[in-house]
């Protein structure tokens, strides 16, 4: 199959858990790990040939699998990333290992494996094992172990999904399984409350296995211990592996752009490991010690050579962009990029956009998507920019909504009512492309532009930039 094809076919695949037509009738897809068993055995089962760590979480989780698959890459270790979703382009979510850097998946191979996942579904359908063609992301899943198995990779870093339990990324048997934060998210698939949501992400542990966590809110610590203690999981308590005030001194460096690199030492077994990540925020210290925690728990028990001057490299080089992402626009402002989709990661960008300068004009680009909670994310966002707040170093703010290519996107005129429900002038923009020449325009270039609110917003404006040779 080429690449063109396997294209079509998934743009053709509805959303993850909407409706799908069998036998004629609309049904509700069934949200289980079924589906995406029976399509691995009958490709023969990729996934058992490698070993693969599991990493769930609501915040973090992409961060951290960047950061620890940069790191066994740096080891030499052959090396299979599957995140999700992905910016601009699907390939984004596999990558693998090859002359020390992580690359996405070419078109050639991409078109090959997913030519074999279709076969194997295809036959399954025909044979009445499966109901109906497999979903979009269990697809994606199955082509990811395939490309993996075909490749060779020794580890696999993998990104749950949704949730954990019944996400299709836990139809491995991982050697470590990884929790990040959790909070509130996809509430209608995971539950109300921070116990049930943890819960569900504890899915992913196994009778006997490895957690490698931080203490984290109460109600998830306590939900997680209780799936731990029953299955006999052994905790690896990262901790040890984040910075100290001592560590970081004066050596976690402000950039000219008023956000920190984070850059500290941390002693470790006895030896010292220098941490130089290119992704800012004091929040991304968190995931960064959890991929060391992971990189040496894998070397110590379970044979992937891992070094610390492994750690150090692939902490260095580690590349994940959308995440406090700063790109310059030549002489006008710069811009900062950051995928906060949910009230979580709202807080994390304003954390971290306390940094900034406060006397710093700023301009809010922000859409969502309708099924995200955008009064809470209109409460933490647009106060930090509104022009009308009687702070006089916000007087040269302003707030630009805009629409996002996708059938999911909150309606323009949603995201206008959030911004007069709090009594914020926001301006209305018909496409995301006039939403960042808007913001150019009434943006001083001693100030800054922020774009958040979406994944979908952040891939979109990136490939707008690309266009226009902003990046590259």
């Amino acid at each position: 199959m080429t690449y063109e094809q396997a294209m079509e076919r998934l743009a053709a695949l509805g959303p993850e858990m909407s409706t799908v037509r069998v036998g004629g009738q609309t049904v509700a897809r069934k949200f289980s790990l079924d589906h995406i068993k029976a399509l691995l055995q009958e490709m023969g089962d990729p996934q058992k040939t490698f070993k693969s760590v599991l990493i769930a979480g609501t915040n973090g989780k992409g961060s951290t699998a960047a950061t620890l698959a940069s790191i066994a890459t740096a080891a030499g270790v052959k090396t299979g990333m599957y995140t999700s979703p992905h910016l601009e382009r699907v390939n984004e979510r596999l990558r693998l290992s090859e002359g020390g850097v992580l690359h996405e998946i070419d078109d050639v191979s991409f078109g090959r494996c997913f030519g074999r996942v279709a076969a194997a579904a295809l036959a399954l359908v025909e044979r009445g094992v499966l109901p109906h063609e497999p979903s979009y992301f269990e697809y994606m899943t199955a082509l990811a172990f395939c490309c993996f198995a075909e490749s060779g990779v020794d580890l696999a870093v993998l990104e749950v999904g949704l949730g954990g339990r019944l996400d299709a990324t836990n139809s491995v048997e991982p050697v470590v399984s990884v929790i990040t934060d959790i909070g509130m998210d996809h509430m209608e698939y995971l539950g109300h409350t921070l116990r049930e949501i943890a819960t569900e992400k504890a899915g992913i542990l196994r009778e006997n296995g490895v957690l490698v966590t931080l203490s984290q809110h109460p109600e998830a610590n306590a939900a997680i211990g209780d799936v731990a203690m029953r299955l006999n999981v052994r905790g690896v308590d990262a901790s040890r592996c984040l910075a100290s005030r001592e560590g970081l001194g004066i050596r976690a460096q402000g950039l000219g752009e008023g956000l920190r690199r984070n850059r500290y030492s941390l002693s470790v077994e006895g030896q010292v490991i220098e941490v130089d990540s290119p992704l800012a925020g004091q929040h991304q210290q968190r995931n960064i010690a959890l991929a060391i925690a992971t990189a040496i728990e894998l070397r110590t028990n379970h044979g992937v050579a891992i070094s610390n001057e492994a750690i150090e490299a692939g902490v260095r080089a580690t590349v994940w962009p959308g995440r406090l992402e700063w790109i310059s626009l030549g002489e006008g402002a710069p811009l900062l990029l950051d995928v906060a989709h949910n009230p979580a990661g709202a807080w994390t960008l304003r954390a971290a956009t306390a940094q900034l300068p406060d006397a710093m004009p700023r301009t809010l680009i922000f859409s969502c998507l309708k099924d995200k909670q955008l009064t809470e994310l209109a409460q933490v966002l647009f106060p930090l920019f509104d022009a009308t707040s009687g702070d006089p170093e916000r007087a040269r703010d302003h707030v630009v909504l805009a629409p996002i290519d996708t059938p999911r996107a909150m309606p323009l005129e949603e995201l206008m009512a959030a911004a007069q429900a709090m009594d914020v002038p926001a301006t209305a923009a018909s496409t995301l492309a006039e939403a960042l020449k808007i913001a150019r325009e009434v943006t001083p270039k001693d100030g800054v532009i922020v774009a958040t609110g979406s994944v979908f917003l952040v891939g979109e404006l990136r490939g707008v930039l690309r266009e226009a040779d902003a990046i590259a």
